[in-house]
């Protein structure tokens, strides 16, 4: 049970029902971590237009969503794991593909290497080096997309601190959590 009301799209107006509305549209349905956030407009204006923002960036969705699911796993936050699950198979990930991602690894040599930055980010508190840095730019990653990493990984851990402090219940098929790793 969510620590905090789940606002119902129905019985809300003006600013917060345009913004579930637009979440809506989005996704066919209103996923309980934006009805959660929805207690304030401010906190929903500022989730939905950083992914609305973070999806017209230079980092594909499926990095994106990959990205996610290697915080999520990272954090132990089944809600962000599970929703990130879809949206990467939405975004053109395989199952394999996300599954490898929860662990914070992948096929792709680019794409690994943006996973194990975005987790070395997480488990070290963004006390990273430059040649941490450096690494991504071996691997064709431009000061445009470290930076739009970085946004990832922020926004992704904001949306695990919600679904995890709140008990916001997951209404997206489960996916089981790994061990997580402290890259």
């Amino acid at each position: 049970m969510s620590h905090v009301q789940l606002i119902n799209l129905k019985e809300t107006s003006g600013t917060r029902h345009a913004i579930l509305n637009d979440i809506n549209t989005a996704f066919g349905a209103t996923p309980n971590m934006f009805r959660a956030v929805a207690n304030s407009t401010a906190a929903l204006n500022s989730m939905w237009s950083a992914f609305a923002a973070l999806g017209n960036g230079v980092i594909p969705a499926k990095l994106g969503e990959q990205i996610a699911v290697a915080i999520a796993n990272q954090n132990q936050c089944e809600y962000c794991l599970a929703a990130h699950t879809v949206l990467g198979q939405k975004a053109g990930a395989s199952a394999s593909e996300m599954a490898a991602a929860q662990s914070g690894n992948s096929d792709d040599v680019k794409t690994d290497a943006a996973l194990k930055f975005a987790l070395k980010v997480v488990s070290q508190q963004a006390q990273i080096n430059k040649d941490d840095v450096e690494a991504l730019r071996s691997h064709g990653y431009d000061d445009e997309h470290i930076v739009e990493i970085m946004a990832h990984v922020a926004l992704n851990l904001y949306t695990n601190y919600i679904n995890v402090a709140l008990d916001v219940p997951v209404d997206f098929p489960k996916i089981k959590l790994n061990a997580a790793s402290k890259n």
